[in-house]
């Protein structure tokens, strides 16, 4: 199937034989065939194909004499042809987008039809309004292959208002498992048209916060902001091949850079690399080293003179006059001539946060002249277990040979496989796991040399 979309009906039935759905969701938006954000009504679904989708669901499960909330999932393809995925049997996780358009509650149904009493409404009672969109948000690294990402949960804040829901599995304090998988919470919006739908989640993921563990929360900003999604063009294919780690880590321009100096310069009294610049002088110089996609930057700061909040400052040279003033907690407004820019702005417990518009960008402390030590100099020749795990497969043994992306050990986090690749040609020299047993974070897996040229 080219083109395809992932279509699913919400179907309820009772012990009387009555069976209704209640619409489509489009669960297109995929990673590793898992869902990432689901959307009701679907944008390739007009009213005669939706009759016809429900049709065929209810069909289904009242040739079975299902009772119980179920869905039945569909393939669509370009052409408008759909053909039968399965059927789960249970509340999906995704319900919640159709009980904001249906103004249902599938949970409630289910205990009645399970105490055997009628379903509350017949097919002909069921009205659908606006539109609704979920975001999982999941502990994982988008930037690594989706990787996993356990540990504790230090800060948690989710957003709040008019037609937002969160549906949330955790809270701050708790630690992400490795022995589930890693979603966290649920984040939905509805709005009465398809673009405030996305607006509204536009606006509450930018003041989504979550440390301690990484997030797919920038990838769920830049798909949102995405032309293909917002046109509602998107197939199971699009992760794949439409966004990439650039996509995801759009590099934070001059305005985000000049935010975060600005938090510091209002006299935060941490964190160290402020302190020891000596800012808070009267026309004292200020500098402060900030990573964001892997790039160093330099933000240099000088106070105008007989001023306590004008700045000189320039970022990796490029030179502005600014003034900086406090808003609101942590919000900033930064004026630049005739021009005012308002930001979110905090420190986080590896850098400064940055929210302006509708993206956030998470910067990092940065130390230029680094230099690789002798620990780190050693583990160019190992491979260590990137998040605690249960050792699956060990395919190699000490002594041998092996090349270059050759999986050496599988192992098993979250309900997901990661395969541990040899990063070059080279030996085994030591295997330090062995299969069904567990490791940690960091853990040494496999120690081997790589191959020089003759």
């Amino acid at each position: 199937i080219t083109g395809g979309r992932h279509i699913e009906i919400q179907v309820i039935g009772d012990s009387l034989g009555n069976v209704i759905h209640l619409g489509e969701r489009d669960c297109s938006v995929q990673r590793r065939h898992q869902k990432v954000i689901e959307e009701s009504p679907s944008p390739a679904v007009d009213a005669e194909l939706r009759a016809r989708m429900g049709e065929a669901a209810v069909r289904l499960a009242r040739a079975v004499g299902y009772t119980n909330a179920g869905t039945v999932e569909f393939m669509l393809d370009a052409g408008g042809e759909f053909y039968f995925l399965e059927m789960n049997t249970r509340l999906q996780v995704e319900h919640g987008v159709t009980e904001m358009r249906t103004g249902t509650d599938i949970v409630e149904m289910q205990i009645l039809v399970a105490s055997g009493a009628p379903l509350p409404l017949t097919q002909e009672r069921v009205i659908f309004r606006g539109h609704s969109i979920e975001c999982r948000v999941y502990a994982e690294d988008p930037l690594n292959n989706y990787l996993p990402s356990p540990g504790p949960i230090t800060l948690l804040r989710v957003p709040e208002g008019p037609q937002i829901r969160n549906d949330i599995g955790t809270y701050e304090g708790d630690t992400i498992s490795t022995y589930y998988d890693s979603m966290m919470a649920k984040l939905l919006t509805w709005g009465a048209t398809r673009t405030e739908a996305i607006e509204r989640m536009q606006g509450a993921l930018a003041e989504y916060r979550v440390e301690g563990v990484k997030t797919n929360l920038p990838l769920l900003r830049t798909v949102v902001a995405h032309p293909t999604f917002r046109s509602g063009q998107v197939t199971t294919n699009f992760l794949d091949q439409e966004l990439d780690t650039e996509a995801i880590t759009a590099v934070a321009v001059d305005n985000v850079y000049l935010a975060a100096f600005g938090l510091l310069a209002l006299g935060l009294d941490d964190p160290d690399p402020w302190r020891a610049a000596g800012a808070i002088r009267a026309g004292g110089m200020a500098r402060v080293d900030l990573t964001h996609s892997g790039l160093l930057h330099r933000i240099q700061g000088q106070r105008e003179p007989g001023t306590l909040d004008k700045w000189i400052v320039s970022v990796d040279g490029r030179e502005r006059r600014v003034r900086f003033a406090r808003a609101h907690e942590d919000r900033l407004v930064m004026e630049d001539g005739n021009q005012s820019l308002s930001s979110r702005v905090w420190l986080t417990e590896s850098g400064i946060a940055v929210t302006q518009g509708n993206r956030t960008y998470v910067l990092s402390w940065g130390f230029s002249g680094h230099s690789r030590g002798p620990t780190e100099s050693r583990r160019a020749h190992v491979l260590t277990a990137p998040m605690p795990a249960l050792v699956l497969k060990v395919m190699v043994k000490a002594g041998q040979k092996v090349s270059a992306h050759q999986p050496l050990v599988v192992l098993e986090a979250m309900k997901m496989e990661h395969s541990i690749e040899a990063p070059h040609d080279g030996t085994v020299k030591v295997v330090h796991c062995k299969e069904g047993g567990r490791v940690g974070d960091g853990d040494i897996l496999v120690e081997m040399q790589q191959d020089t040229a003759e």
